[in-house]
């Protein structure tokens, strides 16, 4: 049974500190297009609370939405929150994540990263078992966030005999 009338994965929501930089960063260095712009939200009442699991004083300053190539758009949110902030999670907290941008060359990726100056995390690791054929590397934003590179153009090793394959961007009819 799935949930009725599911199509796929429209965005993916997060915050960031100062969303100019998140812009700048998003746009000039990963390519993004900014789509539009939502003003600030605040209420007097307990909405923030019920609808966003907020403190109810909490204000939104303003969200953003861009288009990341031709997968899963971003909701990007800067927050003033009346009871403070949490630190940036990682990976192994509940609540971690990251985001994984395929690319279709994995050196020439890495390269322009460091060229913009960003915080590259180790060199390309080249997977095994099930995944043998990709190569990931993991990166970081202005603001801590982490996100992945992955590439995997001659495919991975299990989808010789899958049954199933996942969304692919060069693949969206998969």
């Amino acid at each position: 049974m799935a949930l009725p009338g599911v199509r796929g994965l429209d965005h993916v929501g997060f915050t960031v500190p100062d969303l100019d930089e998140a812009h700048a960063f998003l746009v000039d260095v990963l390519g993004a297009i900014h789509v539009y712009t939502l003003d600030a939200k605040r209420s007097d009442d307990d909405w923030m609370a019920v609808h966003l699991g907020v403190h109810p004083r909490t204000e939104i300053r303003e969200i953003r939405f861009y288009r990341v190539g031709c997968g899963t758009n971003l909701e990007v949110f800067q927050y003033d929150s009346a009871d403070g902030q949490a630190p940036q999670p990682r990976n192994s907290d509940i609540g971690g994540h990251h985001l994984a941008l395929y690319v279709d060359d994995m050196d020439a990726a890495v390269s322009y990263l460091r060229e913009h100056g960003v915080e590259v995390m180790g060199d390309p690791v080249a997977s095994a078992g099930a995944s043998a054929g990709q190569r990931w590397l993991y990166f970081r934003s202005p603001w801590g966030m982490q996100f992945e590179l992955v590439s995997f153009p001659t495919g991975k090793a299990y989808e010789a005999t899958a049954a199933t394959l996942p969304w692919h961007p060069k693949d969206p009819a998969r």
